[in-house]
């Protein structure tokens, strides 16, 4: 079989030293993919490469498939990502960023009011009282957690927006559902501890991006929704870590939270002002059997002065 001569034609040139490039990935001869460190290396970029690309399409949802990503100078996480990102309508993408910010200092404040309560507590702060410095680590706390329930209900009403603007056709009782399920987790964490409604919303925003991206998929919501909805998780899925991590840190009762440390001192205060009207009453004055041959049943004493008298 004649050998076939490339060097006269440096297009053909050009051609066969960049299938040799891209074959380096994946070769299936008996040979390593990686026959030296120069290979292993591009081998490497081309993975991270691929799986960047694929996260940004993941976090796309829709805009996988369209034109304006598809390009080769487009092909990465950035060019993916920055693509998409220039597609949200701008007064969303700024008043979205701007209602964040009121979260961000509500976690901020709830770290820095745990942090507060943790050194009153232990003596550590004169200037302010270990109860006035729980009570602002609680409010801090409700605070977020009542506007974290705010949002959860406004992302899912969105849905409802899609469906009476009969976006991607009517859908009926399943975008209902889906613009509904967020706002019952909402109204429900408001009931319970702050630490456990932080720790429920962040499922529920996590739960809530994961239905968005299928949605967006579907047709259900815009092509940049998903992105959009993306960031906006792992904003608030940051300041919800910060917040539980910062108060079990720095709160009075590391790991196990203010609230059962205060109860219990409250109850240790109210039994000592209101005392017991059954049980066992601590006090000189004691009531025992008067025995067999008396003719009462009770004999009440002060047991103070018997010990003195017994012992004398």
């Amino acid at each position: 079989m004649p050998n076939t001569k490339t060097s006269g034609s440096p297009g053909m040139k050009h051609l066969m030293q960049g299938m040799q490039v891209r074959m380096v990935a994946s070769q299936v001869s008996m040979r390593p993919g990686s026959q030296t460190l120069e290979h292993a290396a591009t081998n490497v970029k081309e993975e991270l490469g691929n799986s960047a690309s694929d996260l940004a399409k993941t976090i796309a949802g829709a805009n996988m498939t369209s034109d304006s990503v598809v390009d080769s100078a487009g092909a990465s996480f950035i060019g993916i990502t920055t693509k998409v990102a220039s597609q949200v309508p701008g007064p969303i993408m700024v008043l979205g960023l701007t209602g964040g910010i009121p979260y961000i200092g509500a976690s901020a404040m709830t770290v820095y009011t745990a942090r507060q309560a943790g050194m009153a507590s232990m003596g550590l702060l004169h200037t302010m009282d270990p109860g006035v410095a729980s009570t602002l680590l609680d409010q801090a706390l409700n605070l977020q957690v009542t506007y974290g329930a705010v949002m959860l209900s406004f992302l899912g009403a969105l849905h409802w927006g899609f469906e009476m603007a009969a976006y991607g056709g009517h859908q009926g009782y399943s975008r209902l559902a889906l613009g509904t399920a967020p706002m019952l987790v909402a109204w429900t964490s408001l009931g319970m501890q702050p630490m456990e409604a932080l720790a429920i919303q962040w499922l529920a925003f996590t739960g809530l991006w994961y239905a968005d991206s299928k949605a967006t998929i579907h047709g259900w919501a815009p092509k940049w929704y998903s992105q959009y909805r993306f960031y906006l998780s792992i904003l608030v899925g940051v300041c919800i870590i910060g917040s539980l991590a910062g108060t079990s840190y720095f709160g009075p009762v590391a790991g196990h939270g203010f609230l059962s440390h205060e109860l219990d001192m409250l109850r240790e205060e109210r039994k000592r002002a209101i005392p017991n009207k059954h049980g066992m009453l601590p006090g000189p004055v004691e009531a025992v059997p008067a025995g067999p041959e008396a003719e009462y049943y009770t004999r009440i004493h002060n047991r103070s002065k018997d010990q003195e008298k017994t012992s004398a």
